[in-house]
């Protein structure tokens, strides 16, 4: 548990980790806070805070839409709705024509109202002098059931009055506005003096400062218990009468319960007493930087360590997440114990990087650690942004990369300056909390980061490269190794030029590994591949000699083809003869100095890796390498399953997306990956996978400065939305009177103007949400255009960025 594996001895387990590319003698950065989080650090000699982490800890960071950064954000306050005039009259005026008819209907105004009544009752019922109940006592019949009848009639007829004025007016959203949104415990309390207004007029005698009658509500359902049981015996149990009463009581002050959610709050006022917690009460009564989980989990010994460390300035932002990160991996493994000790032991340094570094030895982004996001700018409050956007920062995670991420924009738009390098860098952090490996394929002359923020650097071409690219990813596999060459040697060909090249290398490879033990350096390969004689008879006689009969098979299909109309082979060697160069002969397993490096290694450790494509008169062989990293890429994220997100950034993906990236690009998701592909324009990527690239990614961000060719697929793939248009036609009024001719004549004159009238047009129309002229011609300079699809599959539409806020 102090280790993880990561801290044995070079060579005495099955993945090693690469040392660091720079020299040995370099001591590991000293366990020390690095600045507030997202600011470029402090030099190393001024004093730093010890409040600064444990205030980064604290700090708000609300669930909100993604691309928002959320440290510090605080959602957007919704100004009070106003109710329109329309909606108290359609309140007070249903009330006031419903008071109308029941003081009409009890008047008895009209004979017709008694006829729905009478027509579903018997005629004896109202004959003379039975609509007047005379005095009764229990256990004799019913002297007058129309009585009781005009009584239950009465109460239907107020409780069908009541319902139309609940349905006509607009009693729903007046409670919701001044009852519903109110904060406890005003919400409870206006709810309660309704319910009693309410009750008032139910069970007056109960309220001696009130003189009215009481609403037919009580009496009907005695009546009607009356007409059921045929007799007044149930209305002398004092057990019923009571009974009844309570439920009325209860059906009156149920609607008015759930209105001032009584139940939830005397919950958390009760929560206390009984020694619970509300759900979220605990992060709110503990901070963050007292480890509240750890407490919750019973290591309160390791939180109060922690906490000391933050508090004293030992820890930095870079530990905390580091710490957490370890935390979350024990208590999904079941070892809380083992975590406490390391905890007790080492505190802020437990769990540390390979490298032995604890930050980044420069920062120029800012990054939030615990939320795993990087800020790239601002979102700016336009029409079209919603409203928790307007003003946002605007942020990158992995939860947003994890589905990729194409970048569009031509040379000097800031794509590397304001995209690549901070996501590059941003990887790069939380590679030192365990919780990523990135792989970062730097442009000719551009490395992406110092040397010092890398564990590996890979330089093509450079004799003073500490590692050497092993061109097949260390597999064992003939058939694997052929398809990584063959899509990094001729992925830009068709499919059927692709799978026939895998075809042919894996003949080839096959019989070589079988004879030698490994796979042949590039010069022998392209020997092969060439067909020359010497090197295939003397590889078909090892075969013989040895045996095996299988792969001498393979090569002498191979020969078979030699030459034919439809070999690959000559295509294949003039490809790899781009890096049979002089100046690449100590790589790719050419025997030279520098270490072999296997992408293979960022499966199983969060390694930092920066790989230097060649300088400037060799583009075509760095567009193979750049494939060929891409292939093995894809090829190590989907093998069994990897705790720690990887994370591939290209500078350049000119020549790169081929078919079969794309088809593996959208599988990423799902492996705990993503890509970032920054291209000048679409025209860089063959027109048949234009459409196929944009569905397989899940972020499109277009630039300043793109052209219309270029924003028509952007404008394509991110569609239309209903918008409401507004349109305002002015027509000439014509008068028809000689005196409004008039008029309308001297009012000419005098003001120059014909008398209009306004014709106003309200549709709602379907509209681009970017149309191709917009994203070329109304972006600013320093601003871009992102749209973003987070792994769990929320969305954010495209919007304006700034790049520079």
């Amino acid at each position: 548990m102090d280790s993880d594996g990561t801290q044995d001895a070079r060579g005495t387990h099955a993945d090693p980790v690469p040392r660091p590319a720079g020299p040995p003698d370099v001591p590991a950065a000293p366990p020390r806070p690095s600045g507030t989080p997202g600011v470029p650090p402090l030099p190393a000699q001024a004093p730093r805070p010890a409040s600064t982490v444990a205030a980064w800890l604290d700090a708000a960071r609300p669930d909100t839409r993604p691309g928002i950064w959320r440290h510090g954000y605080r959602p957007p306050e919704r100004s009070p709705e106003r109710l329109a005039p329309v909606t108290l009259a359609g309140m007070l005026v249903p009330l006031a024509l419903a008071a109308l008819v029941w003081s009409l209907w009890q008047r008895g105004v009209t004979s017709y109202q008694m006829a729905p009544l009478r027509a579903f009752t018997p005629d004896d019922w109202w004959w003379a002098g039975t609509v007047v109940s005379p005095k009764v006592f229990p256990g004799e019949p019913v002297p007058s059931p129309g009585a009781e009848a005009l009584v239950v009639y009465e109460g239907l007829s107020f409780a069908v009055l009541a319902v139309a004025v609940a349905v006509l007016g607009s009693w729903r959203a007046i409670v919701r506005h001044y009852v519903a949104r109110r904060p406890q415990p005003a919400r409870a309390l206006v709810a309660a003096l309704l319910a009693l207004f309410v009750l008032s007029l139910v069970f007056p005698d109960a309220f001696p400062l009130v003189g009215w009658s009481p609403v037919p509500v009580v009496d009907p359902l005695l009546s009607l218990t009356v007409l059921i049981t045929d007799g007044y015996d149930l209305m002398a149990s004092s057990f019923f009468t009571n009974t009844l009463y309570t439920v009325v009581t209860l059906l009156v002050l149920w609607p008015f319960a759930r209105l001032g959610a009584w139940l939830p709050y005397a919950r958390e006022l009760l929560a206390p007493r009984r020694g619970g917690t509300v759900p979220g009460a605990g992060e709110a009564e503990r901070p963050r930087s007292q480890w509240p989980d750890l407490r919750d989990a019973g290591l309160g010994e390791a939180a109060d360590r922690l906490t000391a460390e933050v508090a004293a300035g030992r820890m930095n932002d870079v530990d905390c997440a580091r710490v957490a990160h370890a935390f979350a991996a024990a208590r999904r493994g079941g070892t809380p114990a083992a975590f406490r000790d390391t905890v007790l032991r080492q505190a802020g340094a437990a769990w540390t990087h390979p490298s032995g570094a604890r930050d980044l030895p420069r920062r120029t982004a800012r990054h939030d650690l615990l939320t795993a996001q990087v800020r790239i700018g601002s979102w700016v409050a336009a029409d079209r942004a919603p409203e928790a956007y307007r003003g946002a920062g605007a942020a990158l995670g992995p939860d947003a990369l994890g589905t990729s991420l194409l970048a569009v924009g031509p040379s000097g738009s800031g794509k590397t300056r304001t995209l690549v390098e901070p996501v590059t860098e941003a990887l790069a952090l939380q590679a030192l909390t365990g919780r990523c490996a990135v792989v970062a394929v730097s442009a000719a002359g551009s490395p992406l980061g110092a040397d010092d923020a890398f564990d590996v650097i890979v330089r093509i071409g450079d004799p003073s490269s500490v590692h050497d690219l092993d061109p097949y990813a260390e597999s064992d596999d003939p058939d694997e190794a052929a398809a990584l060459l063959a899509e990094a040697l001729a992925g830009d060909l068709d499919t059927a030029g692709t799978r026939s090249a895998a075809t042919g290398l894996a003949q080839l490879l096959g019989p070589f590994r079988a004879v030698h033990g490994r796979f042949p350096t590039l010069p022998e390969l392209r020997e092969l591949l060439e067909g020359d004689e010497t090197a295939l008879t003397r590889l078909r006689e090892a075969l013989a000699a040895s045996g095996d009969d299988v792969m001498r098979r393979e090569l002498d299909a191979r020969a078979r083809q030699t030459g034919t109309p439809g070999d690959t082979g000559r295509t294949l060697a003039d490809r790899l003869a781009l890096l049979d160069r002089p100046v690449f002969a100590g790589f790719f397993g050419g025997g030279g100095p520098g270490r072999p490096f296997s992408l293979r290694a960022i499966a199983h450790h969060p390694l930092r890796v920066r790989i230097d494509l060649p300088e400037r008169g060799h583009e075509e062989a760095g567009r193979l390498i750049t494939r060929l990293v891409l292939a093995q890429f894809h090829a190590v994220v989907g093998e069994g399953r990897r705790a720690h997100f990887a994370g591939l950034v290209l500078d350049d993906a000119t020549g790169t997306v081929t078919a079969e990236s794309v088809r593996r690009i959208q599988r990423l998701r799902s492996q705990n990956a993503g890509v970032l592909l920054a291209l000048r324009t679409v025209a860089d990527v063959p027109e048949a996978l234009h459409g196929p690239l944009y569905g397989a990614v899940g972020c499109r961000m277009a630039f300043a400065g793109v052209t219309t060719w270029d924003g028509n697929r952007f404008a394509q793939t991110w569609g239309t939305e209903w918008v409401e248009t507004t349109e305002v036609a002015k027509h000439t009024v014509f008068a028809d009177q000689p005196m409004t001719r008039a008029l309308h004549a001297l009012r000419k004159l005098v003001t120059g103007k014909a008398v209009t009238t306004d014709a106003v047009t309200v549709r709602q129309v379907e509209r681009e949400r970017w149309s191709a002229s917009e994203l070329a011609h109304a972006v600013p300079a320093g601003h871009a255009v992102l749209s973003l699809t987070t792994v769990s599959g929320e969305h954010a539409p495209p919007l304006l960025v700034d790049l520079r806020g």
